[in-house]
């Protein structure tokens, strides 16, 4: 019987990583409903990521009936046969290759996951070819599926924190050559949906949290360790990963054509200060600041996604606690810190 991901039933504490990962790919009490809703099995490409693994079980557990299938080059030891263990099928494809692509399976579900961000500065071409020419070649390869594809808050120019930050409306302005090719990705699966009447969604995904990277594992790491916290960004959108595992999921039955953005993260805009002044007072610790808070970030308003799906089911207090925790017990990490402090787009 498949256990969902609500408020009442939260852990006080994450004991180890099996029991982080059940937790993040555990299914909302809506999702099988709007799942049913998307006819047909499902494809995430591009699995092998910090967040894919997490995603296709979430589907596989929200939509036993369904195949769920895992597409990456599985470069990563163990994880195809993780995958395998929870019902996933796997298959081994380097999506620049045109050939290997075109012999992947028609599936009518495709989750786009693939992508390029940290190395952009020391190799542009190779994030250029990975975050607009494969979409160009999936866009075209699955013109016939529902394509919900990742993309970033970082297409979007700064807004004003006074204003609540951008809405869908807002075209894109990028800066440096990550979040450029980012738009490109955008452009690309927006040509080949108007051109072949392909239904979708633009996951514009701001920050999400696991216990082992993201946004406030990086501050709480800061505060730990007597790093100075670079506060120029003063605030973020952060969600449970859970959450937007959901809401990129339940997207495939909110697809538009053409396709259309939409703003996936929390509620509020979380203050930096605010959370790193908690985990002082919860290490015994004073969090020491550089530089000065800007009035203008990379901010979005998210109320798209919740008139979609409600407010996310884990709320900022508790992901504050649970990352704090994890931290005090030294528990793993995936040594990849967000840099969401990065204010000229260099990644």
């Amino acid at each position: 019987m498949t256990e969902f991901l609500q408020a009442d039933n939260l852990p006080a504490t994450i004991e180890n990583e099996e029991i982080l990962e059940e937790l993040l790919s555990r299914p909302t009490v809506w999702l099988p409903k709007l799942l049913e809703r998307a006819p047909g099995d499902i494809m995430v490409l591009g699995v092998g990521g910090k967040v894919g693994p997490t995603l296709a079980r979430m589907a596989k557990r929200a939509a036993p009936d369904k195949r769920v299938i895992g597409v990456a080059r599985f470069s990563e030891k163990g994880l195809r046969e993780r995958l395998d263990n929870w019902g996933i099928e796997t298959i081994s494809c380097d999506l620049l290759n045109r050939s290997a692509l075109e012999k992947l399976p028609d599936v009518p579900n495709i989750v786009y996951m693939a992508g390029k961000k940290f190395g952009t500065d020391v190799d542009p071409s190779f994030s250029w070819a990975m975050n607009t020419h494969v979409p160009a070649m999936v866009a075209e390869r699955f013109h016939r599926s529902r394509i919900v594809a990742f993309s970033t808050l970082c297409v979007y120019p700064f807004a004003p924190i006074s204003g609540g930050g951008w809405d869908e409306s807002v075209q894109p302005n990028a800066a440096g050559d990550y979040a450029t090719s980012c738009t490109g990705r955008e452009r690309m699966f927006s040509y080949f949906s108007r051109r072949h009447n392909t239904p979708g969604r633009l996951i514009r995904l701001n920050y999400a949290i696991d216990m082992r990277y993201g946004v406030l594992y990086d501050i709480a790491r800061w505060v730990m360790d007597g790093t100075p916290i670079p506060i120029g960004t003063a605030y973020a959108s952060v969600i449970w990963q859970g959450d937007s595992n959901a809401q990129i999921l339940g997207a495939l039955a909110h697809v538009t054509t053409p396709t259309s953005p939409l703003n996936v993260g929390g509620p509020e805009h979380m203050s930096v200060r605010l959370v790193a002044e908690e985990f002082g007072r919860k290490f015994g610790k004073k969090p020491v600041y550089e530089g000065e808070e800007a009035s203008t970030g990379w901010y979005n308003t998210t109320l798209a996604a919740q008139r979609l799906y409600g407010y996310p089911t884990v709320p900022l207090a508790r992901m504050v606690d649970w990352v704090a925790d994890w931290i005090q017990r030294d528990m793993p990490s995936h040594n990849k810190p967000t840099h969401y402090e990065e204010r000229e787009g260099q990644f």
